[in-house]
């Protein structure tokens, strides 16, 4: 079994384009709501900085962690970009035991678009609860999103799910995918295959994803045994009230004070 974490070295130079096409900046201003009341607030897995960088630009101060240095590589050029070097900060480093010290400690910790899937077994997904509840400052907040369509996935194989071109490039990309279900196990395996034409030049790239999905009570009962209260749970980004067909599951929960 592949760790969670494989892959993704491979899948950063299409992690922004892909993002593009399915989740958006749809979430943006659910984070950004979550961070104003102040900092200090820490991303698990900020990758390209799709989130790290509009929380900053709203005026909070984040550190963003990725244990990938391919997604770290493109997440420095983004805050260059954006002038938000003052506000945001990268790490380089493991959710399952966070390189940072007790105090002050964080006032929010986020999990943003389904990040913890990417732990797929017991011991990360409690090792890294537990590093969380030790960073947050006492009365922290600690919110998650878990992407909740991956485990009804049908397998398939092969399927083209999204073509088109960079932004302000002529590089065309085809994403072909396939589908791998492992439900004892709770995993959804994505083979993925990118290619690249560009000038009459082709670039085939080729990694596999690896997602392990738990029911919200399973989620929420770790989260009670690493020390957390569950404040709510929402159904979307504008705080509907949750159920089990609802298409995104938000989870924020407390250190207690």
């Amino acid at each position: 079994m592949n760790e969670g974490w494989h892959g993704w070295d491979a899948y950063a130079p299409f992690y922004d384009w892909e993002n593009a096409r399915t989740v958006g900046r749809r979430d943006i201003r659910f984070w950004q709501r979550q961070a104003a009341s102040g900092g200090p607030v820490l991303e698990l897995g900020s990758g390209t900085g799709r989130v790290l960088v509009p929380l900053a630009r709203s005026g909070a101060r984040v550190v963003g962690l990725d244990r990938s240095a391919h997604m770290l590589s493109y997440a420095r050029r983004r805050i260059r970009r954006s002038r938000m070097t003052d506000s945001a900060r990268l790490v380089r480093g493991d959710m399952r035991s966070l390189p940072f010290a007790s105090e002050p400690g964080f006032r929010l910790v986020i999990a943003p678009y389904g990040v913890l899937q990417s732990l797929v077994r017991n011991q990360d997904l409690r090792r890294t609860f537990l590093s969380v509840h030790r960073v947050l400052r006492p009365g922290g907040l600690f919110v998650m999103e878990l992407v909740t369509d991956v485990p009804r996935w049908r397998e398939y194989d092969r399927r083209v799910s999204h073509v088109g071109r960079r932004r302000g490039g002529s590089a065309e990309i085809r994403l072909v995918e396939s589908v791998r279900q492992d439900r004892v196990r709770q995993l959804t395996v994505f083979e993925q295959e990118f290619t690249e034409r560009h000038r009459g030049h082709t670039r085939v790239h080729r990694f596999s994803l690896t997602f392990r999905t738990l029911s919200m009570r399973q989620m929420t009962g770790r989260l009670r045994r690493a020390g957390f209260t569950i404040e709510r749970v929402d159904g979307d980004y504008e705080g509907g009230a949750w159920t089990s067909e609802a298409q995104t599951w938000l989870v924020v929960a407390r250190r207690a004070a």
